[in-house]
């Protein structure tokens, strides 16, 4: 098994087909969107396959160490994960294919109007740790 991030961009990939923001969606259009993310972790959750996910708000700070007591904070002018991620699920599966099955299931949420987003998910693979040869 490995470990894939689904990774669900506000901006930065391609547009999705159904692209209509989700400020602009109606309540129902929403219920729906978060139901058929539940449903489809559930699912993968009977499979063994589902790991986490998280939606994540808009809000975030850039920090770095810059000295004793002086942690700069930033709000740009460089893209921040705030403009650009808006939320990620980790799958645990069998191959590369399975992992890119599930990410085109998972673009399918329905969005605006009813219709499937169609939204471009990146798929990562978590870095595994290097194989231990021992002779």
């Amino acid at each position: 098994m490995a470990k894939y991030l689904l990774l669900k961009h506000y901006r930065g990939a391609p547009a999705p087909v159904n692209d209509v923001p989700t400020d602009q969606w109606t309540p129902e259009e929403l219920s729906a969107h978060v139901r058929y993310m539940q449903d489809f972790a559930a699912r993968l959750e009977g499979t063994g396959e589902f790991v986490d996910t998280q939606a994540l708000t808009p809000e975030g700070t850039f920090v770095r160490y810059d000295g004793e007591g002086r942690p700069p904070v930033t709000d740009g002018p460089f893209a921040e994960t705030k403009d650009l991620i808006a939320g990620w699920m980790v799958i645990d599966v069998e191959t590369y294919e399975r992992a890119l099955e599930l990410a085109g299931e998972l673009s399918a949420a329905p969005g605006a109007g009813g219709r499937p987003v169609q939204e471009w998910l990146e798929v990562r693979p978590f870095l595994a740790a290097p194989s231990t040869i021992t002779e």
